[in-house]
């Protein structure tokens, strides 16, 4: 009896263990079907806060919450150019946009060429603050190591994601070439079919996180890298800029991206049994979707701690002008200004291009004479557009001149602030026909020639109608231009722009005013201020501020006194009331 016990006390230890082993195999290798669900992000650029476009992180963070709460099996990945862009990452050079990434929880970032524009070796600096890793594969060192971990492996409710980074070789010339020195962008398919080899051993679904995109006009493409690289799951993509909304397939793989600027947050789903995938889909949340979302107070805290601590780096002095700089909106949008001049000539110090040219509606606020602080310049030129160079044809730079002169005397935003260059504007002749004498460098243009053009990245693709400029491959990326006038200030120091005119004026003919049947006698005052005051008469080149200029009165009163509707209506043989000389 004893013997037979003994024998079911064993035959029970045997079975007990060996449902243990079962059990404990049955958690290692999960089955059913599962959902696990992407939250994607790509080229931010800075823009952190809720706008009328942009979603905001503070609003991201709360869908995040929200998503994991519905479903905990959810991975958080960004593709890049997220870093630079706007005053808030540019003062901190990209350690504030780390502070709140690191407060919403991201699983992994890919650096876009524009997360290169403090250089590489901020970059790694960076990655080194960041509480998520920031991944690269085909970044190489002079030595042939890698500037970054090449991939991560994640795993989500026992399924095991590996994840790659790719980063366009656009790099090597979309930031400054001081940025990436000493740095290479291998080929990304011969990289992404290293990755792959390596972890598929490794790794149940296998994603890339690229910053290549899928414009027709790059060589390098996530296209191409899902056409040639056998073993990719998704590819969470950047760069193009490309709103997918129910993503692109390219043989098995799902390439998905977002747009810019949060105007959506890209989900990814993936339905699985057990660690095989079998179906995949893309969608967009966008901003619409959004409106009735609060934002995270935390995100929010850390976005207003942020720009309260700046205020000490926005009232830093980077220079000074011994008189004013012009930006009002009623000069800049119909006349040169000694502002643009300034633009300008930064655009030109540090891109090293023929011409520089710049929009009037880009330019928002003038500079008192004095010294001249971060924040003034952040004023005036507030939307972060980067400086861009192309190589265009002098046919279409004239083009572009007339398109910009087309409304003159009225107002326009895309009215031309120059560079390198100068011209002559005739308002007697019509739209499109106004230009002539135009000079590169006091040489005469050549219809034919290339010239290297720096403009803004707007005004590159097209804004304010600049169509001509659209189609030319970009040369360069370089600083955007708050951060170019700064430096171009903190050189110089003390700065005189330039008075002389880029912009000779021919005005059109006054129309004919019928004579009032009795003089109007002057008001008191008027008569008063004439009394004490002169007259100046109007020469080719003048404009009301450089004529205020030499009387050391302002524009605006020169307007009043003269009773001119549009100051930047002056012609030739026109005479005005100036003070006494």
């Amino acid at each position: 009896m004893k013997k037979s016990t003994a024998w079911l006390s064993v035959m029970l230890a045997l079975f007990m263990s060996a449902s243990s082993a079962v059990q404990a195999a049955a958690a290692d290798a999960p089955s059913g079907t599962k959902t696990i669900t992407i939250l994607h992000t790509n080229d931010i650029h800075s823009r952190v806060e809720e706008s009328k476009e942009s979603i905001g992180y503070a609003k991201l963070a709360t869908i995040i919450k929200q998503q994991k709460a519905a479903n905990p099996n959810t991975l958080v990945l960004d593709a890049g150019d997220t870093f630079h862009g706007q005053t808030i990452a540019n003062l901190e050079r990209g350690e504030s946009i780390v502070k709140m990434m690191n407060s919403i929880g991201f699983d992994a970032m890919e650096p876009g060429n524009h997360d290169f524009n403090y250089g590489s070796d901020r970059l790694v600096e960076l990655s080194g603050k960041a509480q998520f890793p920031i991944i690269s594969a085909n970044v190489k060192k002079a030595d042939g190591t890698r500037l970054l971990k090449p991939y991560i492996i994640k795993e989500v409710a026992g399924v095991k994601f590996g994840i790659f980074g790719l980063t366009t070789p656009e790099t090597a010339y979309k930031t400054h070439p001081n940025n990436v020195k000493g740095i290479t962008f291998a080929d990304p398919v011969t990289e992404a079919k290293a990755m792959v080899a390596e972890l598929k051993g490794q790794a149940d679904v296998i994603i890339a996180l690229a910053h290549l995109g899928i414009d027709k006009s790059s060589i390098d493409t996530s296209i191409k890298v899902a056409e040639q690289v056998p073993g990719i799951d998704v590819i969470i993509d950047g760069h193009s800029h490309s709103t997918l909304e129910q993503g692109m397939t390219v043989g098995s793989v799902l390439i998905a991206q977002t747009g810019e600027y949060s105007k959506n947050i890209g989900k990814v789903d993936l339905t699985l049994d057990g660690t095989k995938i079998k179906s995949k889909s893309a969608s967009l949340i966008m901003k619409s979707a959004t409106e009735s979302i609060q934002a995270d107070p935390a995100v929010v805290k850390i976005v207003n701690d942020i720009k309260k601590s700046q205020d000490s780096l926005l009232s830093q002095v980077v220079g000074s002008t011994a008189e004013k700089l012009i930006g009002e909106r009623e000069i800049v949008r119909v006349g040169e200004s000694n502002l643009g001049h300034l633009i300008t000539d930064a655009m030109l110090d540090e891109t090293g291009a023929d011409i520089a040219l710049t929009n009037g509606g880009g330019i928002r606020a003038s500079i008192e004479a004095g010294p001249i602080t971060k924040g003034q310049v952040i004023t005036v030129l507030p939307f972060g557009n980067y400086i861009q160079t192309k190589k265009v044809k002098g046919s279409d730079i004239v083009a572009a001149l007339e398109l910009g002169v087309s409304s003159y005397p009225e107002s326009l935003g895309g009215f031309p602030h120059v560079g390198g260059i100068t011209f002559t504007l005739d308002a007697g002749k019509p739209s499109g026909s106004r230009v002539s004498e135009v000079k590169v460098k006091g040489q005469p243009i050549d219809a034919d020639k290339l010239y290297v053009l720096a403009t803004n990245d707007f005004m590159a693709a097209g804004g304010d109608q600049y169509t001509m400029f659209k189609d030319y491959p970009l040369a360069n990326d370089f600083s955007s231009l708050e951060e170019s006038v700064i430096a171009y200030l903190q050189k110089k120091g003390a700065v005189l722009p330039s008075a002389d005119s880029r912009i000779k004026v021919i005005a059109a003919a006054p129309k004919p005013q019928a004579a009032p049947s009795e003089p109007t006698p002057a008001p008191v005052e008027a008569k008063a201020e004439q009394t004490a005051s002169g007259l100046y008469i109007v020469k080719n080149g003048d404009s009301l501020w450089k004529i205020a200029q030499q009387y050391n009165t302002s524009w605006t009163t020169l307007q009043e006194w003269n009773q001119l509707t549009n100051p930047n209506l002056i012609f030739p043989g026109q005479s005005l009331i100036v003070p006494a000389s």
